[in-house]
């Protein structure tokens, strides 16, 4: 269970953001410098990193697992649960890099500069299922976000072999299987542009509705993974558009609101363990746990950029408040 939102400031400043909803807190603010090495723990295969990241992840054997981040280059990519709908392979083929579905992130954010990068070599990269893995992981079901600095934005999909990118300039994504048809479920509560309907939206574009409501379904307040789409969508495409970054963080933290999910243990073990959100131009990455109810902020500095090894940073999972005596 999670939510991801893409806003485009009046500015022209993009951000990323999202909920990470899971059982337990266990990514924190963490910063992966240049030349990381790393090993998959899939067939213990060593890699290199050429970028620097900060965002959200923790110490994994011999990688850093990452659940959400920004690079050097301004391109962000975030993981989400999908359940019910994953495939992956189960044999490796020599030819191509393969890797534990959930160390995409790392792969993608440590090797391109840009989803065109991406793209161009998609086909040399293969998420493996864990059975045969020289640590054994499971079937971890993963989909996954993209944006870069150019304002594109896509959802990259693992219910098809090999992997699908497809442009999501709506910006929403949650957990629910067939993206596609999460998008002509939202035709009940909005009315999409015509560019929308034919795939011809321009980059940049913060808005896919005509703005008109008129006579639409009012989106439920469940949090099952298509109400939250839903929502989601609804009043992203109805908020007042943010001027800058600033303004861009308050309105993605309000927006993050309607879809976090509360801690509900008699009727499920997932609730929204941290909220995130990466801004491209600044290169900074926003953080809230649960418990806190106050953002840290970490920025991808040149003063960072130098630094050789990489740091987790901690962040108390307890309320902090500002006194006013």
């Amino acid at each position: 269970m999670c939510t991801s939102i893409y806003q485009i400031a009046i500015d022209g400043t993009h951000v990323l953001g999202r909920t990470m909803d899971w059982h337990v807190l266990g990514a924190r603010p963490v910063f992966v410098p240049r030349q990381f090495q790393w090993r998959s723990v899939y067939d213990n295969q060593a890699y290199q990193n050429r970028y620097a990241i900060v965002g959200s992840g923790g110490a994994h054997d011999d990688e850093i697992d990452i659940s959400d981040g920004i690079n050097e280059f301004g391109l962000s990519v975030q993981k989400l649960t999908f359940a019910n709908g994953a495939l992956f392979e189960d044999q490796p083929d020599l030819n191509k890099h393969s890797i534990a579905p959930f160390e995409l992130p790392l792969y993608l954010l440590g090797h391109f500069k840009s989803i065109a990068e991406i793209e161009a070599h998609m086909d040399e990269i293969q998420l493996m299922s864990g059975e045969r893995a020289f640590k054994p992981y499971g079937h971890p079901e993963l989909h996954y976000v993209a944006a870069d600095a150019t304002g594109r934005i896509v959802a990259i999909e693992t219910s098809a072999k090999p992997l699908k990118i497809y442009e999501n300039p709506l910006g929403i994504l949650t957990n629910a299987y067939d993206f596609e048809r999460q998008l002509n479920q939202l035709k009940d509560y909005m009315t999409f542009t015509p560019a929308f309907e034919n795939g011809t939206v321009a980059l940049n574009t913060p808005r896919v509705t005509t703005g008109s409501f008129s006579g639409k379904k009012i989106p439920a307040g469940s949090y099952t993974p298509g109400s939250r789409f839903i929502r989601a969508a609804y009043y992203k495409e109805r908020t007042d558009q943010p001027a800058d970054e600033a303004s861009s963080i308050v309105s993605m933290w309000h927006l993050l609101n309607g879809v976090s999910v509360p801690k509900s243990t008699a009727y499920q073990q997932n609730y929204s363990v941290y909220r995130a959100a990466t801004v491209t131009e600044s290169l900074s990455y926003y953080y809230e746990p649960y418990n806190r109810l106050g953002m840290v902020k970490l920025q991808l500095t040149p003063e960072l950029l130098q630094r050789k090894t990489p740091k987790l940073y901690q962040v108390p999972d307890k309320l902090r408040v500002s006194k006013l005596n």
